[in-house]
């Protein structure tokens, strides 16, 4: 009969192999106690009408804890509603700009009204990344709160801000009738912005208000379709179902869109690669992105343009920069990695490097199956 034998150094060895998946079994089954516990601790302060929940260290802590591992879900925007807890402004902030037109986003922007935290959005929006302030912008016009109006109006006509930013915030000022009449007094005085043409006309065309919405169509005019058809306002087109297959035909050659950006392993990626954008961008979004394209630059995706001592000029996204060079990918997908010496002037511009005269290209059908073949564009599960 054989007797198993273990040397000492085998057991050892043994011991530093599983080490680590018992520790870890461990750390897990704790941190599974942990959170069993912390769930019957909410659902128990939920039940005690008028409760302080100030007056429980231990009872505050196992909240916090649940609200970290539950972000987003309706318990954690009902504890916060209950027992208002400033300490989530941050995620709640979060919140806001990932989910900006989602109810959770909006739910969030709504808490932080309520918890007097309003600054912590206005410090995203006064931040360098344009993408999260427009988000942030979207997600405070759709609380329809009078709070964020008043904040937001002025954005409108701030010259100092992104078109990103003023689009976003005359978007959202145009949710209420009371924004829309502030809009067409600034179209009538001839105060608007050339740039927010679009945006504005697109909301006061929309508008329930007959007086708004005829006054509108005679200072604002939206961009005309192939053959001067008439293009509808978003709010119109959203309703309308389109041919996926057709328009992904669209995409691959007249639309010209896959030369500027990527979809699997197919095209080039100058700008976002649109792999997934079905599961980012809701119908109005591609609208809005297809019809003003410079309103909705994303974070990154800049367009510059170098002026060169040699009397030649360059414009492209900024790949990179340093102390010696600057790179820049062009609308062909050609990258040029420029050296500062032979640069006179590099400047940022307001207009993306996506051409914003598509739709004399497309008729209104052209345009709807392209977006239904955008939001097939989906991350696939698992």
């Amino acid at each position: 009969m054989n007797t198993m034998r273990f040397s000492l150094r085998g057991i050892i060895g043994l011991l530093l192999v599983l080490g680590p998946f018992v520790f870890l079994r461990t750390v897990r089954a704790e941190d599974d106690a942990q959170a069993s516990q912390d769930e019957t601790i909410v659902e128990a302060v939920l039940r005690i009408e008028g409760f302080d929940l100030n007056s429980s260290a231990k009872g505050k802590a196992a909240v916090l804890r649940y609200l970290k591992r539950n972000s987003g879900s309706e318990r954690y925007f009902e504890l916060i509603e209950r027992f208002k807890l400033p300490e989530t402004s941050s995620d709640l902030v979060k919140l806001v700009a990932e989910k900006s037109t989602e109810n959770a986003g909006v739910r969030a922007a709504k808490l932080l009204i309520m918890l007097g935290q309003v600054d912590k959005l206005k410090a995203v929006i006064d931040g360098k990344d344009q993408t999260l302030a427009a988000a942030v912008v979207t997600a405070l016009g759709l609380t329809r709160d009078k709070t964020a109006a008043a904040m937001l109006s002025p954005l409108v006509t701030d010259a100092s801000r992104e078109l990103a930013v003023r689009s976003a915030a005359a978007s959202a000022v145009g949710r209420s009738i009371a924004g829309q009449k502030q809009l067409l007094a600034l179209v009538v005085a001839g105060k608007l912005p050339e740039d927010l043409t679009f945006t504005v006309a697109n909301v006061l065309h929309s508008s329930v208000d007959e007086q708004v919405r005829e006054t509108s169509k005679k200072h604002l005019k939206l961009p005309a379709l192939a053959g001067a058809e008439p293009l509808p306002p978003v709010a119109e087109l959203v309703k309308l179902s389109g041919d996926a297959a057709a328009g992904r035909k669209l995409f691959m050659t007249t639309g010209t869109c896959i030369k500027c950006h990527q979809v699997g392993i197919e095209g080039k990626e100058v700008g976002p690669n649109l792999s997934e954008i079905g599961s980012k961008l809701s119908p109005y979004a591609f609208y809005v992105a297809i019809l003003d394209p410079s309103a909705g630059i994303s974070h990154n995706f800049e367009t510059y343009t170098a002026i060169l001592a040699n009397g030649t000029s360059l414009t492209g996204i900024k790949l990179g920069q340093t102390d010696e060079a600057v790179t820049l990918k062009t609308a062909e997908a050609i990258i040029h990695e420029i050296a500062i010496d032979d640069i006179e002037l590099l400047k940022k511009q307001k207009i993306s490097l996506m051409p914003s005269g598509l739709t004399k290209t497309m008729r209104k059908k052209d345009l709807i199956d392209l977006v239904e073949y955008l939001q097939t564009l989906k991350k696939k599960a698992g």
